[in-house]
């Protein structure tokens, strides 16, 4: 999609400070601030605007005097702030998220306070857990999986043909990732479904302004993790081939994991591993179909799909921010972010950042190099890179030999309510 592309749907940038507070509804809104930076439908102007003009941005937080929120957009901010020890990912060493945790919704409680994944830990936690859950993740096992991948997306393929007219979301991008991730983790096949279900309200209730959405994503990840509960009691019971067997076998063997950190780590191993594909699928698939030359040139030119899937990452990446917290004071040009501060990365915006990449509202399939942080940066990158960047390839490699015509039925995409997770609810094609 080229830049002018995207002012078809841009919204006038709000060029005011976002400011933090409670939703209306009592909890404490973490992502206001991104809510402020733009629409859903398209954020990357705005981004444009609070890079441009205040790219460190220090923001409001009413009746609050303690170290506050931050927010960094330029690229080489983002960068360093991902690779630099003196931010934590743990988000309840920030005062601001403790003086807060009797509004936040009880699932991001759970997250802060007791029930951590390796996605909230610092090292030595995070080397320990990540250690043992790298074992799937290896080259190997992965390149071993392309046969697999290639039979269900061709199968989904052959169902959405048969329809000519099909939602790309729900018949495709949802699917292929949710099946892949559920069986390497050890969930019943009959089960894919309504595991996506509630991933599917989880996600959307964590972000949305919505009483009512928040808890149902609440009730949700309740059953999320009662659901991996009895997996996981059935496996210690009765070991297979999965992931989760393996990670009982090492906690058994070596302490490796506790209780809690093996509920949070397979929760976060089923979310992970198909929202953010999912989303990297539709996501790229509406921009190439907004811009049909681009996608009649990947029919035309297989040899581009590597570099064509790292361009679809940087362009309308699937994860929009992250949040660290500072350790100690640190300056970055003529500001002090305080010790506790609460720090806003943006990823979408620093892969808009004009200083790195040339024409960055251009879509170049062809981009070289392209050193976007899509897939994040230093210690918590991205685990199941590899994993989300075959099952692209091989998504997209399927779709452009099947139907070189794709199209648009409509462009008037509905996104989901989160803004960090970036993702279509539906994307209807005409084959």
């Amino acid at each position: 999609m080229t830049s002018r592309a995207w002012q078809r749907s841009a919204p006038s940038p709000d060029r005011s400070s976002p400011h933090p507070s409670s939703n209306g509804s009592g909890d404490f809104d973490l992502l206001l601030p991104l809510r402020s930076a733009g629409s859903l439908e398209n954020p990357y102007p705005t981004y444009s605007v609070i890079r441009t003009v205040r790219p460190v941005l220090e923001v409001p937080v009413p009746n609050y005097t303690g170290p506050g929120m931050w927010m960094l957009t330029r690229y080489r901010d983002v960068h360093s702030v991902l690779r630099d020890p003196r931010f934590s990912v743990e988000r309840i060493r920030a005062p601001l998220m403790r003086d807060n945790l009797d509004r936040m919704p009880e699932f991001l409680r759970q997250s802060a306070t007791g029930m951590r994944s390796m996605l909230i830990m610092d090292p030595p936690d995070h080397t320990r857990v990540r250690k043992l859950v790298n074992k799937a993740f290896t080259p190997k096992r992965i390149a071993a999986l392309r046969g697999h991948i290639e039979a269900i997306v061709r199968e989904l393929a052959d169902e959405a043909q048969a329809k000519g007219t099909f939602d790309l979301i729900h018949d495709v991008a949802e699917p292929l990732p949710a099946i892949v991730i559920a069986e390497l983790l050890g969930v019943p096949v009959e089960d894919h479904r309504r595991f996506r279900q509630w991933s599917s309200a989880m996600i959307n209730g964590f972000a949305s302004p919505s009483a009512e959405a928040r808890a149902t994503g609440t009730e949700a990840a309740r059953q999320i993790f009662d659901y991996l509960a009895d997996i996981i009691a059935a496996r210690r019971r009765a070991p297979r081939e999965d992931l989760i067997s393996a990670m009982i076998a090492a906690q058994e063997e070596r302490d490796a994991l506790t209780d809690a950190e093996l509920l949070a780590t397979g929760n976060l191993l089923l979310l992970a591993g198909h929202e953010t594909t999912t989303n990297l699928i539709g996501n790229g698939t509406l921009a190439l179909l907004r811009e049909p030359d681009q996608w009649k040139r990947l029919c035309n030119e297989r040899a581009l799909l590597p570099t064509a899937i790292e361009e679809l990452l940087r362009y309308d990446g699937p994860v929009q921010a992250t949040v660290r917290v500072a350790l100690e004071d640190v300056a970055i040009d003529d500001h002090v972010i305080p010790e506790g501060s609460l720090v806003l990365v943006s990823i979408g915006s620093a892969n808009h950042d004009p200083d790195t990449f040339e024409d960055p509202d251009q879509l170049d399939l062809a981009r070289n190099p392209n050193p976007h942080l899509a897939f994040g940066f230093g210690t918590h990158f991205c685990l199941g890179a590899p994993l989300a960047r075959l099952e692209a390839q091989l998504a997209f490699d399927a779709l452009t030999k099947r139907f070189p015509g794709l199209s648009l039925v409509e462009d008037r995409p509905v996104y989901r309510a989160n803004p960090v997770l970036r993702g279509l609810t539906s994307l209807d094609v005409a084959a």
